[in-house]
């Protein structure tokens, strides 16, 4: 009888765990990477960091007046609605953007640094919390601003940026691993980001159409649930917001996770090794 093949060493799940559990270890040093990002992007600024907050702030504002005027809405509802929105999709966008560059960018290191892959994951996901944590401020003065009905339910929303979390570090991975084998997924990649920010309740509100006097337009607006990121925004916009939770848009972003993470450490498993050399 035919012999099956001993599987190679470097595609074992053992080594793609060890590879998982060593980036984490390595915690000191994508720590440190991800704040030196931020650093060396505001180096020389006055402000630095803060810039990012300003800008958030400024589009945020701007847009939050046009559509409360366009949908005949009070700037009070139709303002935070989009402020947290965008703090939401800030985060998103950037593990999904960065994420498809994550290894491609980090080519030097890659190539000379004897660290997991895994490291790169961290380092990004890290990054694009520190930014989400300093577009927080600008949702502290919305609450004195336009205060929200808030509760213990707020809580909610350290859970549910974990699972954001959880999951901007398989698309990462996944994402990283397969732009880096084919260059031409990154600028498809773009052009599918900005076309979802529209598809997506970040400046709309999603309520209003539901509750549409126009059954078509009611009917429409259901479909939003078929886009996965309108419930990872949910799950986070709305105890920010101080509004009701809904189970099903944590359950979708749970299902979203296991399937993902599951789909990175099978590509994670077979090209881990490849990585290098594609770079």
């Amino acid at each position: 009888m035919p012999t099956v093949p001993p599987e190679s060493p470097s595609r074992s799940w053992s080594r793609t765990v060890d590879d998982l559990a060593g980036g984490w270890r390595q915690r000191s040093l994508w720590g440190h990477l991800g704040w030196q990002d931020i650093k060396q992007r505001y180096r020389r600024s006055v402000l630095g960091p803060i810039w990012i907050t300003i800008s958030m702030a400024v589009t945020a504002v701007a847009l939050g007046i046009l559509y409360a005027g366009l949908f005949g809405n009070s700037l009070a509802d139709q303002l935070p609605y989009i402020l947290v929105g965008f703090i939401v999709w800030g985060f998103i966008s950037g593990c999904i953007l960065e994420g498809a560059d994550v290894f491609i960018a980090n080519e030097g290191l890659i190539k000379h640094l004897p660290a997991p892959l895994s490291v790169h994951v961290y380092r990004l996901v890290w990054r694009q919390t520190l930014l989400f944590a300093h577009n927080m401020i600008v949702y502290l003065v919305m609450l004195v601003i336009f205060p929200q009905p808030l509760s213990a339910t707020v809580l909610l929303a350290i859970p549910a940026f974990a699972l954001l979390m959880v999951n901007g570090a398989w698309i990462a991975v996944l994402l990283g691993i397969i732009t880096t084998r084919f260059r031409d997924l990154t600028p498809i990649t773009q052009s599918l980001v900005q076309l979802l920010f529209f598809m997506t309740p970040i400046v709309w509100i999603y309520e209003d159409f539901l509750a549409s006097e126009n059954p078509a337009i009611a009917e429409r607006a259901r479909l939003a649930e078929i886009n996965p990121f309108l419930h990872f925004l949910e799950i986070i916009r709305r105890p920010l917001l101080g509004q009701e939770q809904h189970l099903r848009h944590w359950v979708v972003v749970l299902v979203i996770a296991v399937v993902g993470w599951a789909a990175a450490l099978f590509v994670l498993r077979r090209y881990r090794s490849r990585v290098s050399y594609w770079v």
